[in-house]
């Protein structure tokens, strides 16, 4: 085999190289970001759920309230 060929063997074998471990780094990152997204999502959805309006959590509240709320149209 002529030096040339051998050259361009080892340079080619270091580029695919290179590119593979490139390549395996960007899907480390990409799953690390995955499982960041996953926390931030249950931790907003959390909150939603925290927050939620009046309404809906106290409903039994606004059933015994409805008698004031009649009053408050006629004034």
């Amino acid at each position: 085999m002529r030096a040339e060929a051998r050259t361009t063997l080892a340079a080619s074998t270091l580029i695919v190289g290179v590119t593979a471990v490139g390549l395996i780094r960007v899907i480390f990152h990409l799953r690390a970001i995955r499982a960041n997204l996953s926390a931030t999502t249950a931790a907003v959805q959390a909150v939603a759920d925290l927050t939620s309006t009046v309404p809906e959590r106290l409903s039994s509240v606004n059933a015994s309230l409805q008698p004031v709320r009649d009053f408050c149209e006629t004034v």
